[in-house]
């Protein structure tokens, strides 16, 4: 029982460090804060921001990460007979369901501090590269190919909506939209 407790505990502790920081960064921009000036605002001592994310910038992309490696367990172990765009589509929904308004400050991070998104697009990149590879394995052609390119390239677009107040709908006509896509692309 105390192992768990520990646990939420530290998990209340990891998030109370990423919303602080995230609304500093938003607040006062990325480079003027520091990590005792997160420290401060997370009522933790420096270190414990240090033990938790070793560098500002990993603390700035953890969310980012956190996501990019969910969709990649959700493609990489979707069960035998479930498409990439099925793993997807069920990775989506799950994502709208964990939505919190951590997700909204992060954005706003983002919005503000240019250096961030460029980061952000950079680590983006590769979750898209990564799912060309998935996509392109699954059809047996090569991650070159046009279709796994584009499929891996307009499916961030569903992603967008994930934070949307409609949310579903949008990510029904998103995904509506891919899945017409790769039809198409199937039947040349």
């Amino acid at each position: 029982m105390s192992e768990g407790l520990r646990e939420r505990a530290k998990a209340r502790r990891r998030e109370a460090i990423l919303r602080a920081a995230y609304e500093l960064f938003a607040d006062h921009g990325y480079e003027a804060t520091t990590i005792a000036d997160i420290a401060a605002a997370a009522e933790v001592s420096p270190r414990t921001v240090t033990l938790y994310f070793p560098s500002k910038l990993e603390l700035a992309t953890s969310h980012l990460d956190a996501v990019a490696d969910r969709l990649a367990t959700a493609l990489r172990e979707r069960p035998a007979g479930r498409t990439t765009l099925d793993a997807l589509e069920l990775w989506l929904r799950g994502e709208v369901a964990l939505h919190s308004d951590l997700d909204d400050l992060h954005d706003r991070m983002l919005d503000l501090n240019p250096q961030l998104r460029a980061v952000t697009n950079v680590r983006l990149t590769e979750v898209i590269q990564e799912g060309t590879r998935v996509f392109a394995e699954e059809r047996g052609v090569a991650p070159d190919d046009f279709g796994p390119r584009m499929a891996a390239a307009a499916a961030p677009g569903g992603g967008a909506w994930v934070g949307a107040p409609a949310g579903g709908a949008d990510l029904d006509w998103a995904l509506t939209f891919l899945r017409a896509g790769v039809a198409t692309r199937d039947t040349e």
